[in-house]
C-alpha cells in the first residue's frame, strides 16, 4: 500500500523538452520511494504505464542488478557552442548527447554545437544527437551527413514514424536509435523495428517500470541505451535499476539529467563520477525544500486521482 505522496516543483536551469520547470509526485511504499511524472502532455491513459512504474518501485523493488554502477552520457541542451563545451568539459563523461532541430533554430547552430562537444570530448569520445522526431527523410539525410563529420555514434528519432525510419535507415551510415516510436506505442513489445532501427532506448516509466522495460528489451533482441524522462533521482534510480538489470550494457546511458535540474528531492543527487552512476537508492530527504505550490498539488493530486481510476 502506498503510505506517502509528496509533490516536488524544481526549475531547470535550461528550457529543455520545452519545458522550464519539472514536477511530479513522489510515492512510498514498502520497498521505497517511487516516481510518477508524466509529461503534462501525456494524457490519462498514457500517464497510467508512469503509475505502473511507480507502484513497481514503491510496492515490489526492482530485480537484482547484474552491475554495481551504469555508465552514463552528458546531456547537452539546445544551447550555444561555448556553453556546450563547458557542459560537457564540467560533465566528466565520456559520451555526450546533443540536442539538435531545436524549434527557431538553425542547421548552422546545430552544427557548432556539436563541433563544440566534439572538441570538448576529444577525437576518443562519442557523440550521439537527438532529433526528437523533428525532421522529415530528405531534411533527415542532409542534416545527419552534416552532423557525421564529427562521427556519430548514432542518431536518436530522427523521423516521427516507423517508415520513415526505416527510409532514413536504408540512406545513411549511422546507426537509428528509436525512443517515441517505442514508448508511444500502444504496444511497445509488438512494434515491429526490423527495419527502422538498430537501437532500442528504453525509459522505465513510460514503458510500465523496470521489469516492464526488460520484457521490451527482450522482445526487440536488440542493443538497448536506458534514459531518463528527466526526473529527480528518485526515478533516475529505476532508470539505473534497469539499466544494471540488463544482460547486455553496450553504450552509456542517457541517466545524467539531474544536472539540468537547479535542485533535487535528495541531498545526495545521482550525478556522475566518472562517467558513471552507482546502483543506489536515494532518500528524498530534501522534498520538503522543493515542495510544490499548493496549486501544483492540487493539480497532481487530481491527475493521480484520475489515473487511478482509470
Amino acid at each position: 500500500m502506498i503510505s506517502e505522496a509528496r509533490v516536488y516543483r524544481i526549475t531547470l536551469r535550461t528550457r529543455f523538452r520545452g519545458i522550464d520547470v519539472r514536477d511530479g509526485v513522489l510515492l512510498r511504499g514498502p520497498a521505497g520511494w517511487g516516481e510518477f511524472s508524466p509529461f503534462w502532455d501525456y494524457d490519462v491513459a498514457e500517464s497510467r504505464r508512469w503509475w505502473a512504474a511507480a507502484e513497481e518501485a514503491a510496492l515490489l523493488g526492482w530485480p537484482e542488478p547484474l552491475r554495481e554502477s551504469v555508465p552514463v552520457n552528458v546531456t547537452v541542451p539546445a544551447v550555444d557552442a561555448e556553453r556546450a563545451h563547458a557542459i560537457v568539459t564540467a560533465s566528466g563523461c565520456r559520451t555526450a548527447k546533443v540536442k539538435v532541430a531545436e524549434p527557431g533554430q538553425s542547421a548552422a547552430e546545430d552544427l557548432a554545437r556539436v563541433e563544440a562537444v566534439r572538441d570538448a570530448l576529444g577525437p576518443d569520445g562519442a557523440v550521439r544527437v537527438d532529433a526528437n522526431a523533428a525532421w522529415d527523410v530528405d531534411t533527415a539525410v542532409a542534416r545527419i551527413r552534416e552532423l557525421d563529420r564529427v562521427g556519430l555514434e548514432y542518431v536518436e528519432q530522427p523521423c516521427a514514424s516507423l517508415d520513415e525510419l526505416a527510409q532514413l535507415r536504408r540512406r545513411i551510415d549511422v546507426r537509428v536509435a528509436a525512443d517515441e516510436v517505442v514508448r508511444r506505442s500502444d504496444d511497445p513489445l509488438r512494434v515491429d523495428l526490423r527495419e527502422a532501427c538498430d537501437v532500442v532506448v528504453l525509459k522505465v516509466q513510460p514503458l510500465g517500470g523496470v521489469r516492464a522495460a526488460l520484457r521490451v528489451a527482450e522482445a526487440h533482441g536488440l542493443p538497448c541505451v536506458v534514459s531518463s524522462a528527466l526526473e529527480s533521482s528518485v526515478g533516475i534510480a529505476a532508470g539505473v535499476a534497469l539499466a544494471a538489470a540488463l544482460p547486455e550494457l553496450p553504450f552509456a546511458c542517457g541517466l545524467a539529467t539531474v544536472a539540468l535540474l537547479t535542485d533535487d528531492v535528495t541531498g545526495t543527487p545521482l550525478l556522475p563520477v566518472d562517467g558513471a552512476l552507482p546502483v543506489v537508492r536515494p532518500d528524498p530527504d530534501r522534498i520538503d525544500a522543493v515542495a510544490a505550490d499548493p496549486g501544483t498539488e492540487q493539480r497532481w493530486r487530481a491527475r493521480m486521482d484520475a489515473v487511478r481510476a482509470a
